[in-house]
């Protein structure tokens, strides 16, 4: 045999064509309803929301900050930076902002796109608003037609590698001494949801998001645990 033989390549991608950056325009869905990040109409709830709760910073590279209009100062610059797409998630009912989250590390011409930069408020945790938001910005991207969606943490934030997991990312290892955040070694957690994936994954979004999955006192019938464990490509021995 010769070395031709022997040459291995990946799949085809026929008639590939690069996908198109954020616009930042406005996503909405029945729960929640992201903005693109205005430091004058979401930083005051922002603020608010997260005042008394400095622990949620401490897995971000910024913050806490001492006022509101600190905080306004930061996320007029986050709201600026060309490298980032920052929302402000809305509740619904009460149209209050009351966490963030990013796309970032877009690569349109392979088709590669990151969620990060998510900080959401003990009001938001643990709600339909929140999966909510994290399914309208997946949608949006594989609509797009980005091949894959990343999401990456700080390996100790167990947090957000369970959250991760929940959402239906596999877990692809980690990458040691990835960074210097805070004066402190980060170990980076990557994970990843690619298109192939995506049907199956918001079908067994939006069965856990439909009304019928909760009860009277809005507890969750099936967790979405159980409805992305299925479709998810490794898991996070973690989490």
């Amino acid at each position: 045999m010769t070395a031709k033989d022997h040459r291995i390549l990946g799949a085809a991608v026929p008639d590939w064509t690069p996908c198109v950056l954020p616009s930042g325009a406005r996503l909405c869905g029945r729960f929640a309803t992201l903005e693109a990040l205005d430091p004058e109409r979401h930083g005051g709830d922002l603020f608010d929301a997260y005042s008394g709760h400095d622990s949620l910073w401490d897995y971000l590279p910024y913050g806490p900050f001492p006022s509101a209009d600190v905080y306004r100062g930061w996320a007029a610059k986050a709201a600026a930076n060309p490298a980032l797409r920052f929302y402000a998630v809305r509740e619904g009912e009460s149209g209050r902002s009351l966490g963030v989250a990013s796309y970032l590390r877009m690569d349109p011409d392979n088709g590669s796109i990151e969620v990060g930069h998510i900080n959401f408020s003990p009001q938001l945790q643990r709600t339909r608003v929140a999966t909510e938001a994290m399914f309208l910005m997946m949608q949006w991207a594989f609509d797009a037609g980005y091949r894959r969606y990343e999401w990456k943490c700080d390996a100790l934030n167990i947090a957000s590698r369970r959250a991760a997991q929940r959402l239906g990312f596999s877990f692809e290892g980690v990458f040691r001494q990835a960074a210097v955040v805070k004066g402190r070694n980060r170990d980076t957690a990557w994970f990843s949801i690619i298109d192939r994936e995506w049907p199956a994954l918001k079908s067994a979004m939006q069965t856990w998001l439909a009304e019928e999955n909760f009860d009277a006192r809005g507890g969750q019938i099936t967790r979405l645990a159980d409805l992305t464990s299925p479709i998810r490509a490794a898991s996070d021995p973690l989490a």
